[in-house]
């Protein structure tokens, strides 16, 4: 066929994953397209917190943390619980070996980290956290692919993987600007295209289908990977494990300029100096836009006196479900969460917050008061509280009535929390040389997968383990793809 392009490899996706195997394979000498569907890279990387979890790297050592690949790979265990039989412990030893490799790459790049910060059931500190946010881990290795040589194709679809007689995956179909992209790799094809959080047809077919309707906090990961492997007869595994519904708060209207702080490495070293030093009075409201923007109110809440409504004002209720299934039941996946002046003081100072990042911070009332006044509400009374959250007065009124030993507020509202899909664990079946497998377990040839489009089984319960994966598998990907071409 003629192409509109060739190189020695394509890398469909540009995500962290993507930009990693793309920036590998540039810099063993192959001639590299990234195809993009947006208009931004970054894929679920760009949404996430930013937080690799690694064992063995340098900012342990500087923190007198021992730590060993042996103890990463047995705590994953811990992380995964009841799932653990279903973990593919080949890649689970790949991850703990090779991710504090990934971190001081990262790092070579120009990419700034803090910590490692704690998250159990850990039995050290790994989680690496990437200052000013996972922005930074994008702007690198973006520049890094450019400069290497990379050919960013953003904007541009893939929906078929074209093969040769030999059933071997010789290059891409897609769409840009409304017309037929064809790309002819000579060695290779890696998909890094994400999970399918995003795609009803595929929750329906391989996860909960209770998930369906319920929107993905990367609305663009609808599997087109899965998809264009499946077609070549490949295997989708752990397709049911699904991360949600979870709840998060609503993201406000407009991103604050905390959120859009600049990821040059000299202003991450400011920042990550200025939150090591400065009296932490000074760093803390910084801290806060970040931590009130899009995180998941704590259960605690619910325990300790508060309660959740719908819209109707009618309580959520919760018997014999997770406090997210029961809100995805409800119009808009959405719920507000209502209490009086008691919890109110008690959810102001530790241990009781309304929401953290692990190893960053807590965010308490006052916190969300000043900065989510969109979210905030305070009134006197019912009524007054439902009209201005938005909530049905007689609805609200009826409803918690009597609930609370004072008739007369202050009364608050807390809200929309929204029930998400944060990500779904089904990966293409992938050998340990990240070659996708087809239906007779014999590798698709010329077709690699990397990131959550080949997790191939491995679990990543835990904070920063999706990312690490991402680094550790894209990069990998590229040199056995690399390997493969000087075969």
């Amino acid at each position: 066929m003629q192409w509109d392009t060739d190189c020695d490899l394509v890398v469909v996706g540009g995500g962290g994953a993507g930009l990693a195997a793309a920036a590998e394979a540039a810099g063993l000498g192959l001639r590299v397209v990234l195809l993009e569907k947006n208009q931004d890279l970054g894929g679920s990387t760009a949404w996430s917190l930013g937080a690799i979890s690694a064992n063995g790297t340098a900012w342990q050592k500087r923190a007198g943390i021992e730590d060993h690949a042996d103890h990463h790979f047995e705590d994953l265990a811990l992380h995964a619980g009841d799932l653990a039989p279903r973990d593919n412990l080949l890649l689970r030893r790949i991850l703990v070996d090779e991710c504090a490799d990934a971190v001081a790459w990262l790092s070579q790049l120009g990419v700034v980290f803090m910590g490692p910060a704690p998250d159990p059931p850990n039995r050290v500190s790994r989680m690496h956290n990437t200052i000013p946010n996972s922005r930074s881990l994008i702007y690198h290795l973006t520049k890094h692919c450019r400069k290497l040589g990379v050919k960013i194709c953003v904007i541009t679809s893939c929906e078929k993987m074209v093969t040769d007689t030999n059933g071997r995956v010789v290059g891409v179909l897609g769409q840009k600007q409304g017309q037929t992209f064809s790309v002819h790799a000579k060695k290779a094809v890696i998909l890094t295209t994400g999970d399918y959080s995003g795609a009803p047809d595929l929750k329906q077919r391989w996860a909960d289908p209770q998930t369906i309707h319920l929107d993905s906090v990367n609305p663009f990961a609808t599997g087109d990977g899965h998809r264009m492997a499946d077609a070549l007869g490949a295997e989708v595994v752990n397709g049911d494990i699904v991360r949600g519904p979870i709840l998060r708060f609503i993201p406000p209207a407009k991103p604050h300029w905390v959120q859009n702080l600049p990821p040059w490495r000299w202003s991450a070293r400011s920042m990550a100096w200025a939150i090591e030093h400065l009296p932490s009075s000074w760093i803390r409201p910084f801290m806060m836009k970040f931590m009130t923007t899009a995180l998941g109110p704590s259960p605690t809440l619910l325990k300790e006196g508060a309660h959740l409504v719908n819209q109707k004002g009618e309580l959520v209720q919760m018997t014999g479900k997770t406090i997210g299934h029961a809100v995805a039941e409800h119009d808009g996946a959405q719920a507000w969460l209502i209490f009086d002046s008691t919890v109110y003081q008690r959810f102001s100072a530790w241990p009781y917050f309304i929401s953290t990042a692990p190893g960053i911070a807590y965010a308490y009332m006052a916190d969300y008061e000043k900065n989510r006044q969109d979210l905030f509400h305070g009134a006197r009374d019912w009524r007054e509280l439902a009209r201005k959250a938005g909530l049905n007065p007689e609805g609200l009124q009826a409803h918690m009535r009597g609930r609370y030993p004072a008739e007369d507020g202050p009364f608050y509202a807390l809200g929309p929390v929204k029930a998400y899909v944060v990500f779904t664990d089904g990966g293409l079946r992938v050998n340990p040389s990240h070659q996708v497998l087809g239906p007779d377990q014999a590798p698709i040839p010329g077709l690699y997968a990397a990131g959550s489009a080949g997790q191939g089984g491995l679990l990543l319960e835990g904070h920063g383990h999706h990312l690490a994966w991402a680094f550790v598998s894209g990069r990998r990907a590229a040199q056995m793809a690399a390997k493969e071409h000087q075969r």
